[in-house]
């Protein structure tokens, strides 16, 4: 998951110019050896340039190929995500949903066999048609779209049978969450602020901690273990589409593919392209989320899918729990988030979880109305 902030910049549009501008002397790189080779077992035509692709993650290094006969991104995928059986499996769900004419990027296959994977020296690479488009602008209507986008896309693999074994796990009820929160405090140990109030940040693990179990508990008593599950994204937020005026044109990014209940998707979306952020520094960011946004990106899902009302009653305890998901694992690691120093963002998350909890009534009366 990525959190959503409030700036269309965040999520703009792949452009290789406006890329080439961002620092990636830490990305991982193709040597020219590695290079050579891999295109030697595609056929994508006369090549007239390449370009560093410097988004998503930064050890999974990226090209934009301009040839003779279209736009091409090679991208080699970073070590920790380059299993072959779940690259496998998100490669064959996407084959499946490019038969059903979902928006998209094309996988394009090797030279010899046509496989959309190519395997080489311990490494996976996988190239794609480029998907050119903007990023998110925060209107309703886009917001609107990516909803029924969802909607469109869970109905398509509803009855979906994958070849490989699809993951499982999500962000609720995750032992590894419970996990990152216990180890905070030893990660945040050398941040001067923590230091000067090392109670406060057991105050906040102790509120994320019984907040996040008391929401899972509360999810689970709704029913939620007893609904059907299907093949979900898992990643639905702004940066993993691409708009043309208020349209998701592509959706991309389906490393995060797994079986679960539906509202597991619904609810991570309507909490990414709701949440209202303020630059870089957390104590900025409001406690509110975008309640217009809210309210469109569940209408735009409800008019291809509709919830029951059992469902709709759980996105808020699950808005919470994705939320401080989120928010503790990368702390957790780094101490950080993103840029963001951990203990600053933990205050942050604390307040949204506040209001969550507190208008929670409210955001499912505007659900069922």
């Amino acid at each position: 998951m990525a959190m959503a902030h409030d700036s269309a910049s965040q999520h703009g549009s792949p452009n290789p110019e406006r890329s080439a501008r961002i620092d990636n002397s830490d990305r991982a790189t193709f040597t020219s050896e590695e290079l050579a080779t891999v295109l030697s077992h595609y056929d994508l035509g006369v090549i007239d340039s390449m370009q560093a692709f410097p988004r998503g993650s930064r050890r999974a290094p990226k090209l934009v190929l301009k040839t003779d006969r279209g736009t091409y991104l090679l991208k080699r995928r970073a070590k920790g995500r380059d299993n072959p059986f779940k690259v496998a499996f998100a490669h064959a769900m996407q084959l499946y949903l490019t038969t059903k004419e979902f928006p998209l990027p094309n996988l394009i296959g090797t030279r010899r066999d046509n496989n959309s994977m190519l395997q080489l020296r311990g490494n996976i690479y996988e190239v794609f048609e480029y998907a050119a488009g903007t990023g998110y602008d925060n209107g309703l209507d886009s917001t609107h779209d990516a909803g029924k986008t969802l909607g469109r896309l869970h109905q398509l693999l509803r009855d979906y049978e994958a070849e490989y074994d699809p993951p499982q796990g999500s962000y609720h009820a995750a032992r590894g969450v419970q996990e990152s929160m216990r180890n905070i405090p030893a990660t945040l140990r050398d941040d001067p602020a923590v230091n000067e109030q090392p109670d406060r940040v057991r105050e906040i693990i102790q509120f994320l901690h019984g907040n996040y179990n008391e929401a899972a508990l509360r999810v689970n008593e709704m029913g939620l273990t007893e609904w059907p599950m299907q093949i979900i994204h898992s990643d639905w937020h702004p940066g993993n589409m691409l708009f043309r005026g208020p349209r998701v044109v592509a959706v991309i990014d389906y490393d995060a593919a797994r079986i679960q209940q539906r509202v597991i998707d619904v609810a991570n979306g309507a909490l990414q392209f709701s949440i209202i952020g303020g630059g870089d520094d957390a104590a900025h960011w409001p406690e509110y989320l975008d309640e217009s946004r809210f309210k469109r990106f569940m209408r735009g899902y409800e008019s291809v899918s509709a919830l029951s009302e059992a469902e709709r009653h759980t996105i808020p305890p699950l808005m919470v729990e994705a939320l401080i998901a989120e928010s503790v694992i990368p702390i957790a690691a780094t101490g950080s988030f993103a840029r963001m120093e951990g203990f600053g963002f933990l205050l942050m998350i604390q307040r949204k979880v506040t209001w969550l909890k507190k208008h929670a009534d409210r955001l499912c009366a505007m659900l069922d109305a």
